[in-house]
């Protein structure tokens, strides 16, 4: 068994530990921040932030079946064992990299600017037709969150999916160095942080700091459409998937059903067969030749490869979709950026019914921020969006970029209050609708009015 115990969690970590002499080596398993979260045998991480510290919850944590805690300074009235460290967030690293490091399973590491959460995703549903497979939940992609994902591992797992996101230079060698993938996966060098790593170009060396932390023996697949990765030397085995016909693993004759499916074909040396996948967004068939290369790679036939995408399901405020009151409701609320968005606006020109794109504030994009939002707002226009209904200052470049490449019918509302009541007067009955801004565009809050039955009272 490969368990933890309180006395290994204080060797490994340089901590000091406070309990009795029994519970030194009680069996641990799992590591969550919240108290919430605590299930028999976890260990509880007490973290300091900005609105609560987790050491005023420890022995809650206790109550629930925490086996032990690791904290800051001492826990009053302690009710079990506890490890003492001078930082809980680098002292979890360290636990991640040391208990990564019992396993000799394949770890798949995911990384992009975009895509990285879908084709996590997509690979885990894949690999999850054969193997028993850890993936990471929710957006847990952080250097808190990696490490607790690591933590989760336990020996019926044959595989893990996880999903690496960064902000800065550095970032990714933190996690890499407790990750130490086997395959590493890079979707898109894109605009995401780009006010932190200056341009594409610094993108590109902060997400491949990865590649230092490989065995000679790794592999690299990445997204050959994408001009960075393809002219990129990773200096270990290169795999590359997408749409073009020069990549290693394709996708071809690509068809969107509806809001229901997406068909095509996988195309390469080894295979051609025909897959369905039971999700809408034809940009999800981009994605798709990375899980079959590493499907393949870690044994799977053709035939369980088809079986695993049929597993997929998406991920909420990622291009859910919702038929009600006679209308389609994408909700793509969880994150924009500019290729996000213009992928999002692909997706759903393939829709039957009128186009309504109600796009808020892409954030975080410095010096590039005026031009990228006119670029979208251009490919709003060339994508055949019918109604474009934008809210945010940002976003009025959006507006201006549709109106300049012809695109009419198009609303920038100053507020959100305005929008709200907007919404009801302009989308009808029949319409396919996208809303998609950053996260801190709250944009989440628009979908209970378009979701309502206002509008199919006010417009049919």
């Amino acid at each position: 068994m490969k368990t933890l115990t309180p006395i290994k969690i204080a060797e490994v970590t340089g901590g000091e530990y406070f309990g009795s002499t029994d519970e030194k080596r009680i069996p641990v398993s799992g590591a969550v921040r919240d108290n919430r979260d605590v299930k028999p045998g976890n260990l509880f991480i007490c973290i300091k932030g900005a609105r609560a510290d987790g050491h005023s919850y420890a022995n809650s944590a206790f109550e629930s079946g925490a086996a032990c805690c690791l904290a800051e300074q001492e826990i009053p009235n302690a009710k079990g064992p506890y490890v003492i460290v001078k930082s809980t967030l680098e002292a979890v690293r360290t636990l991640g990299e040391y208990y990564r490091s019992l396993f000799t399973i394949p770890l798949v590491g995911i990384t992009g600017s975009v895509g990285k959460t879908t084709a996590k995703e997509i690979i885990g549903a894949v690999l999850g037709a054969k193997l028993n497979v850890l993936k990471t939940k929710m957006n847990m992609n952080n250097e808190l969150g990696v490490p607790l994902t690591l933590l989760s591992l336990n020996e019926r797992h044959e595989a893990a999916v996880i999903e690496m996101g960064i902000r800065d230079f550095g970032d990714m060698s933190i996690l890499a160095q407790m990750v130490r993938p086997d395959i590493f996966v890079m979707t898109k060098i894109g605009y995401s942080h780009i006010v932190e790593l200056g341009d594409l170009q610094g993108v590109l060396r902060a997400k491949t700091e990865a590649f230092a932390y490989m065995k000679p023996d790794g592999i690299a697949v990445l997204n050959g459409d994408d001009e960075l990765l393809l002219g990129f030397d990773p200096k270990m085995r290169k795999l590359t998937f997408g749409l073009e016909e020069y990549n290693d693993v394709r996708a071809v004759n690509v068809h969107a059903n509806s809001v229901d499916s997406v068909e095509f074909d996988i195309v390469s040396d080894k295979s051609n067969f025909h897959v369905k996948l039971p999700a809408y967004g034809s940009h999800l068939a981009s994605l798709a030749p990375a899980a079959v290369i590493v499907g393949q790679l870690l044994g799977l036939t053709d035939e369980e490869i088809c079986k695993g995408f049929t597993l997929y399901e998406p991920v909420e405020g990622r291009s859910n979709v919702s038929n009600i009151n006679g209308i389609t409701l994408i909700d793509d609320c969880y994150n924009a950026n500019p290729n996000s968005v213009k992928a999002a606006l692909t997706s759903i020109s393939a829709l039957p019914g009128r186009h309504v794109a109600i796009l808020g504030d892409m954030l975080n994009l410095g010096e590039h921020t005026v031009k990228m939002h006119h670029e979208v707002g251009m490919f709003a226009a060339q994508t055949g969006i019918n109604c474009l209904l934008c809210q945010g200052d940002l976003s009025n470049n959006i507006y201006k970029g549709f109106v300049s490449n012809s695109g009419i019918n198009a609303k920038h509302y100053k507020s959100m209050e305005e929008l709200m009541e907007e919404i009801p007067v302009q989308i009808k009955k029949g319409d396919a609708i996208l809303v998609k801004a950053s996260r801190g565009m709250h944009f989440e809050r628009l979908l209970p009015i378009i979701s309502g039955s206002q509008h199919a009272q006010r417009k049919s």
